[in-house]
């Protein structure tokens, strides 16, 4: 049965599953604040781990998959619920937003700041189990998540911001199996750089009138009707830098054959993209889940028939 929610409950831009109306009433606007009814967020940043643990061979390491699912679960909803403290404000101002937890004062700034320690103390105990040179590289990522909030009020491509969080995994993902850092990991982050900011332009359609009406910046404002060229040379790059973390791992050509049904997928987004339809836009972001699964089973291939 559908579940009804009162209006101050809807979020314009949930996917109103009612997940979060099964929830007690006094839980549901944290569940809000953490998205969990749009586990895509948790995909996108779990993507880029999964895929360098799979380069890297596993190791036979398998329970990482699960424990890095966990922490990305985690700190995505701590970011989410940091972003929206930082940007309760603007919120109140742009119609997709304004019934957030904390734009709409469900959820005071205390609150939700309790919330994000209790989150953060999760993906701080998973770090623990990691091997120490993992446990560095995942900690040099805390300036870069904590600045990428103010990034749309200073540059007009705070994607490429987001593109350095939330591909963070793919440096974190390969030491915590070998136990050292690579060069592998470091072409699979910079390819993994662009499939974001390619991602997250079609995300930023939607927002295009209401970002030009509080000044907010973004790639999908700086492109303008220009924004499939610029989707399609993100995810061009994207696919050039895992190639070359595919060859520095295995130089062989047909290695490079486990990207060709992600790269196809890649291109009928930007052949199907339109700046001006943001339902659109919205469902090809929502799509890059699938792109992050064909783009592990390849890498996964890859890793194990390589022996890295």
């Amino acid at each position: 049965m559908k579940l009804l929610l009162p209006p101050t409950d809807l979020v314009p831009d949930s996917e109103r599953t009612g997940l979060i109306g099964a929830l007690p009433r006094a839980l549901r606007p944290y569940a809000s604040l953490m998205r969990v009814d749009r586990p895509i967020g948790t995909w996108l940043l779990y993507w880029p781990c999964a895929w360098s643990l799979a380069l890297a061979g596993v190791g036979g390491k398998w329970a990482l998959f699960a424990w890095l699912a966990l922490g990305a679960f985690a700190m995505r909803s701590a970011g989410c619920a940091y972003n929206d403290i930082v940007d309760r404000d603007l919120d109140k101002r742009v119609e997709r937003t304004k019934l957030r937890p904390l734009a709409s004062g469900r959820v005071s700034a205390r609150a939700a700041w309790a919330l994000v320690v209790g989150l953060s103390l999760i993906g701080f105990a998973i770090l623990l189990a990691l091997e120490p040179a993992a446990q560095l590289v995942a900690l040099g990522s805390l300036a870069p998540v904590a600045a990428y909030p103010f990034m749309k009020r200073i540059t007009w491509w705070p994607q490429a911001w987001l593109g350095l969080v939330f591909s963070w995994g793919a440096l974190v993902g390969w030491p915590a199996v070998t136990g050292f850092f690579a060069l592998p990991a470091l072409l699979l982050w910079l390819g993994s750089i662009f499939w974001v900011i390619g991602y997250d332009t079609l995300y930023a359609i939607q927002d295009i009138e209401d970002d030009a009406l509080v000044g907010v910046k973004s790639s999908a404002r700086a492109l303008g009707d220009r924004a499939r060229l610029g989707v399609g040379i993100c995810y061009a790059v994207a696919v050039l830098g895992w190639a070359a973390a595919i060859w520095s791992v295995r130089p062989d050509p047909l290695a490079l054959l486990a990207l060709a049904p992600a790269a196809l997928h890649l291109a009928s987004q930007v052949a199907r993209a339109d700046p001006a339809d943001g339902a659109l836009a919205l469902a090809l972001f929502r799509s890059n889940r699938f792109t992050g699964l064909l783009l592990f089973l390849g890498f996964l291939a890859v890793g194990l028939s390589s022996g890295a």
